[in-house]
């Protein structure tokens, strides 16, 4: 990580070009026959019924909360939390999801694009050092409508782009200047497992072409004098009980294929969930020496490991 003075978010630059209200455009006429995700259902979303989607999401995102999150990483979320909107639906249908009533049965409310730019707004009033929106990839189009338009109403605070890895190529183009932070899992491996666990047969193909193209647009994770993320790539990476994730693989792909000065979270708080009793090899939580090994693993390769554990939550001075 590196320390750079705070600069203006990215998305401002496009907001005075322009750019960002037609990227918003784009994206919602792509609605009508949708392939902003991997999944490239081509549903008209702005149908009633909806049909044919994986997320089941249609022209409005529906929101299941929106409060300052105090439990991320020590670098979004600082003293004063990160601004979370945490959004109901989901592109992937993993069978141990911890949020499985808001991914699966999309527990929450319809929002305009008005209200979701409210949101953000209200999230940074309350002192929010960041827009971490979690789950979007397939709400990349009410994204842009609402980012433009709280742009234009004041909005000043960099936007976290916190997915499940299984992002679209066409999206992110959509999104290269108007995302500040890459949040990305990188849950596999293997292709075996995406589809055994997440019903994505495609998800190592899409989730590392998906980001390589996350840190060309950002670059390595960035921190100000205080240490808050500015910009870049932080990965993320949950263990799996008895090494299914193929831990060492995703590792290796990202100190030798992305960056070896890459920030990677491997997380422990993996716990058997919504389906994960029908699939015996992860009914049961991780050993301390798999977590162990797998952390021991990621500082080998030299990668920036970032613990959510570890944090100072006192504002500077």
């Amino acid at each position: 990580m590196v320390e750079v003075p705070a600069p203006e978010p990215s998305y401002l630059r496009l907001r005075a070009s322009g750019e960002l209200a037609a990227r918003a455009r784009i994206a919602s006429e792509r609605l009508a026959r949708c392939d902003l995700c991997p999944r490239r259902c081509r549903a008209d979303r702005r149908a009633v019924p909806l049909r044919g989607t994986v997320c089941r999401v249609g022209a409005r995102a529906v929101v299941h909360a929106a409060f300052p999150h105090p439990g991320e990483e020590p670098c979004l979320s600082g003293w004063a939390g990160s601004g979370t909107i945490f959004f109901s639906g989901c592109n992937l249908q993993c069978v141990y999801c911890q949020n499985w009533e808001t991914s699966q049965e999309r527990r929450g409310r319809e929002v305009a694009a008005d209200e979701l730019a409210d949101m953000m707004l209200d999230l940074q009033q309350r002192g929010c050092h960041n827009v971490n929106l979690v789950s979007p990839s397939h709400v990349v189009a009410q994204v842009l409508e609402a980012v433009s338009l709280a742009a234009d109403w004041g909005l000043r605070i960099p936007v976290v782009y916190n997915s499940g890895g299984y992002d679209a190529k066409t999206a992110l183009a959509l999104l290269d200047g108007v995302v500040d932070i890459y949040l990305p899992d990188l849950k596999y491996g293997d292709g075996v497992a995406g589809r055994r666990y997440s019903k994505a047969h495609d998800y190592v193909t899409v989730s590392r072409a998906a980001v390589r193209e996350m840190h060309r647009q950002v670059g390595n994770l960035a921190l100000d004098a205080n240490g808050l993320a500015r910009r870049g790539l932080l990965l993320r990476h949950l263990v799996l009980p008895g090494g299914v994730a193929g831990t060492g693989k995703v590792l290796r792909f990202v100190a030798r294929e992305v960056s070896p000065s890459t920030s990677v979270n491997v997380m422990d708080q993996y716990r058997p969930c919504h389906r994960a009793s029908e699939y015996p090899e992860i009914a049961r939580r991780p050993s301390e020496q798999e977590i162990s090994l797998a952390r021991e693993e990621a500082s080998r390769l030299g990668l920036n490991r970032v613990d959510a554990a570890d944090r100072d939550r006192s504002p500077p001075g």
